[in-house]
């Protein structure tokens, strides 16, 4: 495992910082169709970039965060965000060598595995959800896929050591 500079380390805790505080914001009913799942995606963006420094105990605690900052049922947001976290690591070496089309439809089938077990433990629960709409949520996630990646493409220059 290589160690990574500083400037990395702060990318990283920024980028997580910003999508905890993104999952949050309150919204329109409206534009919460279209808000991608900024968390997810992020931690899916780190763990195919750097898949020796992301782990399942830090996508299982940024679940429990956004538990408690949604009010919901403490574990249900962390194991959604561990099975995709597995999911990504399993095939980050495979995902690399995607074109970029098929990495977007990687990553919204890993969404759409992050939304249906939410939805699966919900409905055990016995919480009412609305499914019609998800999609669309779905849909401007995988789009914001190559935005994500330019957003926070690290310079291949610091990685070496």
């Amino acid at each position: 495992m290589k160690p990574l500079y500083f400037s990395t380390y702060l990318l990283l805790i920024l980028s997580f910082v910003f999508a905890v505080m993104l999952n949050i914001v309150p919204l329109t009913p409206t534009l919460a169709l279209i808000y991608p799942l900024w968390l997810p995606l992020i931690l899916i963006y780190w763990v195919m970039v750097l898949p020796e420094h992301i782990h399942l105990t830090l996508a299982w605690s940024l679940g429990l965060i956004i538990d408690v900052l949604h009010g919901s049922y403490l574990g249900e947001h962390s194991l959604a965000l561990c099975v995709i976290t597995f999911l990504a690591y399993r095939f980050h070496l495979q995902f690399r060598m995607f074109p970029l089309m098929q990495q977007m439809l990687f990553v919204f089938m890993l969404l759409l595995i992050y939304v249906g077990l939410l939805a699966w433990i919900q409905s055990l629960l016995k919480v009412t959800i609305q499914l019609r709409w998800l999609w669309v949520s779905l849909i401007v996630s995988a789009f914001m896929w190559p935005v994500l990646q330019k957003l926070l493409r690290i310079n291949p220059i610091d990685m070496r050591y």
